[in-house]
């Protein structure tokens, strides 16, 4: 059955505020889950599940599926079309309040190999990916959907207007490349922007298995809180990474960058190094503290 017709038959109606369009072209969803790379090994997380055009298209190429959806109204649609598929696994709720790893050991027990195959809702794109990065569930490979300044975001080289946290951040944890342009004529209602489908092939071991992953992040965002301002004073004048100014600016010389350079210039390695002499002081730091 069309989703037209699905829509119209449980009486759904798409809303604005979560990001709902209707994806009318089903090849994109083959797309999507040849990306993927699935073998019957393959547990899947689906986001944003809808009326279940990408879940039929994961199922059959997947060990296990676990479909999110946070919109009731999409919930009898899902059950009427996979109550009786055993590899489908239905869960209605925000994904965003619930632990990847216990949501993965409840309904997918077991699973040793993990992949995300998602069209995310454009509003919490950037949330639901840094959930999924940060989570300690095995995922091998995120596929997901996005607005294309988004991918492009996603994608930046050094350098660019485009480099930020988030093309820092997607990096460190995965080797990121866009698989497919999407335009807004595939969807209805169209929305205002084209699309892109992004793979990220997860890291194992870690690109800096020293460092600890929400340090290196929170390090990222503290120097792009203000992209304008050199590192000098982004990061001296911060208090986000809990050193003193002196220390800060010993690290970033110790980590052979020049102070007067902005953050948008730095190398994924050079971010490293800054992170490490950071490290080093804030330990420093700790065993001078007096006890009381």
């Amino acid at each position: 059955m069309a989703l037209r017709e699905l829509v119209e038959r449980y009486g759904i109606r798409l809303k604005k505020s979560l990001g709902q369009n209707l994806l009318l072209d089903d090849n994109i969803n083959r797309i999507m889950v040849d990306a993927a790379a699935l073998t019957r090994e393959d547990d899947v997380v689906e986001v944003g599940a809808g009326l279940g055009a990408l879940t039929a298209q994961l199922c059959p190429k997947a060990r296990r599926v676990l479909a999110i959806e946070i919109d009731k109204a999409f919930m009898p649609c899902l059950e009427d079309r996979f109550s009786g598929v055993e590899n489908v696994v239905l869960f209605r709720g925000d994904v965003l309040n619930h632990d990847l790893g216990q949501l993965v050991e409840e309904y997918l027990p077991g699973a040793e190999r993990c992949k995300m195959v998602s069209n995310l809702p454009y509003y919490i794109t950037t949330p639901v990916l840094f959930h999924f990065l940060e989570s300690a569930a095995p995922f091998s490979r995120i596929v997901v959907m996005v607005q294309e300044e988004v991918a492009f975001r996603m994608t930046a080289p050094v350098g660019s207007t485009d480099y930020g946290v988030l093309a820092v951040s997607c990096r460190y944890y995965a080797d990121v490349d866009i698989v497919h342009k999407v335009s807004r004529s595939c969807f209805r209602p169209a929305p205002r922007v084209d699309s892109c489908i992004v793979r990220l092939r997860c890291r194992t071991p870690p690109l800096y298995p020293d460092i600890d992953g929400r340090y290196f992040i929170r390090l990222v965002r503290a120097a792009f809180g203000q992209r304008r301002k050199t590192l000098r004073n982004s990061l001296g004048r911060s208090g986000d990474l809990g050193l003193a100014r002196g220390d800060v600016l010993e690290a970033i010389a110790d980590a052979g960058i020049d102070p007067g350079r902005r953050p948008q210039t730095l190398s994924l390695d050079e971010f490293a190094a800054l992170a490490r002499e950071l490290c080093i002081r804030g330990a420093r730091r700790g065993r001078n503290r007096p006890n009381h």
